[in-house]
């Protein structure tokens, strides 16, 4: 009876130990299993993240290509327009010179002429209605009409100017000493619309249209005085 209780508990502590062993072989192979998958959840949690870094550099540096390239146009830009500026201002400074010095030679011209006895050139424009006419009167004519008065004045400013000087910019009345034109008298008083007032027509009928205005309000009022008296 010992024996079989011996025999039994023998068998009893053998299953016992072959299902600890096989719980225990169980248990590490999950454990196993778990280590195993966590380090690959490792892994792939680095190479994500490694990913996910090598992008964020790229956009970097995509980013300061982008700046940089701005940057440059910009600078390229601004370059440009202040090179245009440049061009534009010399340009302006090339026109004023070349105007002051025409101007400075036409001055000369002039004054030359005036020197040596000619007329100094009108330089203005001559409206169509005037081109019938030549010399001082096509010039007389001109200024007339800028003055403001209608072209169907010059006839009467026409045949007065014709009596005093016959359009003469050097007729000189030597018993009064009358001069120009209009027989400005004396003939200084025309130096208010020109110092060249002795050789220079437009100046002497400028003086002259003046002078008809404020006196006799047209050339044909004027003519018609002088028709009377003899004078204007």
């Amino acid at each position: 009876m010992n024996r079989l209780w011996s025999r039994l508990g023998v068998r009893a502590l053998s299953v016992g130990l072959l299902a600890a062993g096989l719980g225990g072989g169980l248990y590490l192979g999950h454990g196993q299993d778990d280590q195993q998958q966590s380090s690959q959840a490792t892994l792939v949690a680095q190479a994500n993240a490694e990913e996910i870094a090598l992008l964020k550099q790229r956009e970097a540096d995509h980013a300061a290509a982008r700046a940089y390239r701005r940057t440059a146009e910009d600078a390229a830009a601004e370059k440009a327009a202040g090179e245009a500026r440049q061009a534009a201002a010399n340009a302006r400074k090339l026109e004023v010179k070349v105007i002051a010095d025409a101007a400075a030679t036409k001055k000369a011209a002039d004054a030359k002429k005036a020197a040596s006895g000619g007329a100094v050139p009108y330089a203005g424009h001559i409206p169509s209605s005037c081109n019938d006419f030549s010399g001082s009167r096509q010039i007389g004519c001109a200024l007339m009409l800028d003055a403001g008065f209608k072209i169907d004045q010059f006839p009467c400013l026409d045949k007065l100017w014709k009596r005093e000087s016959g359009w003469n910019y050097s007729a000189l009345n030597k018993s009064s000493q009358a001069y120009g034109i209009p027989q400005a008298l004396p003939g200084r008083k025309m130096a208010k619309f020109g110092a060249d007032w002795e050789s220079n027509p437009a100046t002497q009928i400028k003086w002259g249209l003046d002078y008809i205005e404020g006196r006799y309000s047209s050339p044909c009022g004027a003519w018609g005085h002088s028709q009377e008296v003899g004078w204007y």
